[in-house]
């Protein structure tokens, strides 16, 4: 049987369980897929349930990203720049991390045709590591961070080797936004300055509703991708890595509801 589960504090909202539960389906195999409240310490049991195979693999959201690749006996290319992992199996006898995070976030910038010039990334944890990794390869412009914790944004620069620039938060920054955040999970707004000079969004956080940034992009007329747009495609890599079968997309993505 195979059991999957996703690993994170908050995990209530996540429509996670409900597009695997589809996908595990659609191919007609006998599994699960459980979401987990998890502080630090719960995180290690779960991660230790992987290696010994109680737990077939497990998708990582945060703030346990970090802590997953420090987790990881074996990790991909793209994970050990970013430093960060959000999806663990065992293969060949050791625990191994990837980041589906990065692969996704290039595919929907390219599907949603967002710009290439400037970026600018909003976070400094996992989740702002991957997103800095998948898209600097593409940018012809300056890449900056910003982060309430500037410090902190300065050395996952550095961290990722990125010669970028650090932006006070909330300044205005007239390229393209990356929330790497989880402002918009409760209908935060993203700094107003910020927001209102944006030429393009990608959105890495959702819920119930679409947040205030995807509202605000949609309404302004400019290229974005949303958090559910960036889950589907992540989860679909995740299942396809774990079963070695093609993912359902249009399936999973109908499964959240939103």
């Amino acid at each position: 049987m195979i059991r999957l589960a996703l690993l994170g504090d908050p995990v209530s909202h996540s429509r996670s369980p409900a597009m695997h539960t589809v996908a595990l389906s659609h191919h007609g195999l006998d599994g699960v897929y459980e979401a987990r409240r998890v502080d630090g310490p719960g995180f290690s049991l779960a991660i230790a349930e992987v290696a010994k195979g109680a737990l077939t693999g497990v998708n990582v959201t945060m703030p346990h990203k970090s802590r997953a690749y420090a987790s990881s006996e074996v990790v991909s290319a793209d994970a050990a720049i970013a430093g960060s992992v959000n999806t663990l199996m065992v293969r060949h006898g050791k625990l191994m991390g990837i980041s589906t995070d990065i692969p996704a976030i290039r595919a929907c910038w390219r599907r949603a045709g967002l710009p290439t010039g400037d970026v600018l990334v909003l976070g400094s944890g996992g989740a702002a590591a991957a997103a800095l990794v998948a898209v600097a390869p593409m940018m012809s412009g300056n890449i900056g961070i910003s982060a309430r914790n500037p410090g902190a944004a300065a050395l996952l620069l550095k961290s990722v080797g990125l010669a970028g620039t650090v932006v006070p938060w909330g300044e205005t920054f007239p390229g393209a936004i990356i929330n790497a955040t989880p402002l918009g999970m409760s209908a935060e707004q993203l700094p107003p300055a910020v927001d209102a000079s944006s030429t393009g969004l990608f959105d890495m956080t959702y819920g119930d509703q679409p947040t205030p940034a995807v509202l605000s992009a949609a309404e302004r007329g400019i290229p974005f991708v949303s958090g559910i747009d960036m889950l589907v495609q992540q989860a679909a890599l995740s299942f396809e890595w774990w079963t070695g079968l093609p993912a359902p997309r249009e399936k999973m993505r109908t499964s959240t509801g939103l």
